[in-house]
């Protein structure tokens, strides 16, 4: 019976896993249909698109559970959109100005960011593997973006503000989750995300609907897949797989950015930038590794899941 219920453990381990790593490569095309859509949309009527679309996709989903939103949700999904709205609004672009391939790694610097923030606003001094992860990081994204004059460029600025906002966002999900329920209030910041994208476009941009083919495959891509498959399935996902597993198969992120920037429209990396990039991954996976919670050592619990 034990050997039985370890081999089902094990399997809904396996499609948590499948399922993220499915969400990581959606969220890796997310910097292609970023640059497709930048094309012809407006940055903050586009990320206005692609969140209200996403709102309306999440909402249909789980519309049951929406009934309970009180003041406290729609309060602390306003806060959440705003950094939402900040994150997709800086890196949406800053794509004007560097590659996918760029932006997806330096993107990925959100998860060293994350401790040093606590440690800046918490007084939580991050361990000794965390600090070698980002130091390692920060080697990476000094090959990756600093060219001959040690100068970095608008593009690569931005996306790095990007990763600083999610880095914010991240700490703030974690202390306004604790009483509420987080898919309710996972869906209403999507709304405000949305509603941000907007009122900032009508200030500052003449906002338009899509008007050609690449731009609504954009839209349509960053709304349903990016956004509302990827929330949906993180949360379904996270259920049956661990943390440590989950931030793992995150760091392939910027790697299916490359790919993707590869394959559709042939970047390619320099020497330096390949070796920015692959310190950037060491330095990312060297934080959140742990062979003990991977599996090696010990089984699993039902907690650990």
């Amino acid at each position: 019976m034990q050997a039985k219920g370890n081999n089902e453990l094990k399997n809904k381990q396996l499609k948590g896993d499948l399922m993220m790593l499915f969400v990581t490569m959606l969220w890796g095309s997310s910097y292609l249909f970023m640059k497709m859509g930048i094309n012809t949309i407006p940055e903050f009527n586009l990320v206005g698109l692609r969140f209200v679309l996403a709102f309306v996709i999440s909402a249909a989903v789980f519309y049951k559970r929406l009934k309970q939103v009180d003041m406290t949700i729609i309060k602390y999904g306003a806060l959440l959109g705003f950094f939402l709205f900040g994150t997709l609004s800086t890196v949406t672009i800053g794509m004007n100005d560097t590659s996918i391939s760029n932006a997806g790694f330096i993107f990925s610097l959100t998860i060293v960011f994350v401790p040093l923030l606590m440690a800046i606003f918490f007084k939580k001094v991050p361990d000794a593997k965390t600090i070698f992860g980002i130091s390692i990081a920060l080697i990476g994204i000094g090959l990756l973006t600093l060219n001959n004059g040690l100068n970095l460029n608008k593009g690569d600025f931005l996306i790095t503000l990007g990763a600083i906002f999610y880095a914010l966002y991240i700490i703030v999900t974690d202390r306004v989750t604790k009483h509420v329920d987080s898919i309710n209030l996972g869906v209403v910041q999507l709304g405000f995300a949305g509603l941000f994208g907007f009122i900032f476009s009508f200030i500052f941009e003449n906002p338009v609907m899509p008007g050609t083919t690449e731009a609504w495959i954009a839209v349509l891509a960053l709304g349903i897949f990016c956004s509302a498959i990827g929330f949906i399935g993180q949360t379904i996902a996270q259920q049956y797989t661990t943390p440590t597993r989950t931030g793992l198969i995150f760091s392939l992120e910027p790697v299916f950015a490359a790919l993707f920037g590869f394959v559709f429209v042939g970047e390619v990396l320099s020497a330096k930038g390949y070796l920015g990039a692959a310190l950037i991954l060491i330095g990312i996976i060297s934080t959140k590794i742990d062979l003990k919670k991977l599996g090696f050592g010990k089984q699993y619990s039902e907690m650990d899941i």
